[in-house]
């Protein structure tokens, strides 16, 4: 038996349910995409919730704004006097002082995947989506059809969308969440409906190596009601046997609709092929997705005009890079493409620095920041040496998010139309206001000019 499935089968036997809790619980690092999410939820289904993080950000202030009490900074103080339950997310050092509190006053402590399988848990049909890539947009694809086509739907995911919430209790019945595999935490998860769109190796170094995460996958899998998944060598190797499984063809032509091309499509084929597995017509299914506004920070568009456009994606894989280049020269084929790319952990970088290079070489011209550290500080690979590997038409860059915009907006060819893509998933969405500003002071000189 794994040590995820020992830590499962002791939860279930040992560990009291979150329905049974005192109903006060307190967050610690809130204001993360993932954590932000579940305290809402918390509130939602009357718990009195706290949370903490260093920084206050947009989920900060829109849990404050729903009534969860918020601090600002880490202190044992600020733990609640009859707290039943105690979260943390997988950025908090065991030395954190709220969590070390905690320990000392015996409170029951659950890292943030941990209690996302008991909330789960706790619904009659719990539908989770794991996978290396496209997590956020499927969950919330499905998410959508799921609450224009009946009531009382639950949900969660960490992206947030262009329009419309990213969370709610939902009444019981239909839970939909995203699962992430980066701890393992996945494999806690025993849903009615699981959904696995693919499996890579990214994040092996966190949970052991490759053969560890992939049985996490497995366990994931196999422990699911029922699963969905596209068809990859990996996919059918591991979820084979299953009793009760659907297998979306691995085709880009998968769901044919001119808002859903490229990857998109296969998005959209497995969040309607579980949305009649759930109970809603095809029909309904795919006439209900034609809303969907998109997640923020997916393809998505922040300027446009004839002679230049600004679009961002969060693709941090050389996988998920291609499928958005892919999309981009399929999409804007006649568009001079200027990649403005930052690197997500050092792990990540030093594990796939050929596939990025190899990748970002099919760019006009190619800018890369310095790389986002997330917790760790350094790395054998970094910018610079991203940028020798791609090519002379690749320049790393330094200094703070406006020296990089303005130097990303030089050196604009003549002759095609400018298509920036800023694609990364760490903080560089800090410099789109100031392309942005950039761009519309070059319109301006034009229309002057004319």
């Amino acid at each position: 038996m794994t040590t995820l499935q020992q830590t499962a089968q002791k939860s279930a036997s040992a560990t009291p349910h979150i329905e049974n809790e005192n109903k006060i619980i307190h967050f610690i690092g809130c204001g993360g995409a993932g954590m932000g999410p579940l305290a809402s939820i918390m509130l939602e289904r009357g718990w009195i919730v706290s949370g903490s993080d260093l920084c206050e950000n947009k989920i900060t202030r829109t849990l404050q704004a729903s009534g969860v009490k918020f601090f600002l900074g880490h202190d044992m103080a600020h733990l609640p006097e009859h707290c039943g339950l105690v979260v943390y997310s997988s950025a908090i050092k065991s030395c954190n002082p709220e969590l070390e509190a905690a320990r000392q006053r015996g409170l029951r402590l659950l890292r943030r995947g941990e209690m996302l399988a008991e909330l789960a848990s706790s619904y009659r049909r719990p539908v989770a989506i794991s996978g290396s890539h496209g997590k956020t947009t499927i969950t919330a694809m499905l998410a959508h059809i799921m609450s224009k086509c009946c009531n009382g739907c639950g949900f969660m995911f960490g992206g947030k969308l262009n329009h419309g919430p990213s969370a709610a209790a939902g009444d019981g019945d239909i839970f939909i969440t995203e699962a992430d595999e980066s701890d393992g935490t996945h494999a806690l998860i025993k849903p009615w409906l699981g959904i696995i769109p693919n499996i890579e190796d990214d994040h092996a170094w966190s949970v052991g190596g490759r053969d560890k995460l992939f049985d996490n996958f497995r366990v994931f899998g196999m422990q699911s009601r029922k699963i969905i998944y596209v068809d990859f060598p990996e996919t059918r190797t591991l979820f084979f046997g299953h009793p009760d499984a659907i297998i979306i063809p691995n085709s880009t032509s998968a769901y044919e609709h001119p808002q859903f091309t490229g990857f998109l499509g296969l998005n959209a084929a497995l969040a309607v092929a579980a949305a009649t597995e759930l109970g809603i017509e095809i029909e309904a299914a795919r006439a209900a997705l034609d809303s969907f506004p998109g997640v923020t920070r997916r393809m998505t568009i922040h300027y446009e005009t004839p002679q230049m456009m600004l679009l961002e994606d969060y693709a941090h894989h050389p996988t998920e890079l291609k499928a958005s280049l892919d999309l981009l020269r399929m999409r804007y084929p006649h568009h001079y493409l200027r990649v403005f790319f930052q690197p997500h952990r050092y792990a990540r970088l030093e594990r796939y620095a050929e596939g990025f290079a190899e990748q970002l070489r099919r760019a006009d011209s190619v800018f890369i920041a310095p790389v986002f550290a997330a917790w760790v500080e350094s790395g054998n690979q970094n910018h610079e040496t991203l940028a020798s590997a791609t090519g002379q038409h690749a320049i790393a860059i330094n200094g703070n998010w406006q020296q990089q915009a303005a130097l990303i907006m030089q050196n604009i060819p003549a002759g095609k139309p400018l298509l920036l893509a800023v694609i990364g998933a760490g903080d560089l969405e800090q410099v789109i206001p100031h392309v942005t500003a950039a761009m519309s002071r070059l319109t301006e000189l034009k229309l002057q000019d004319n």
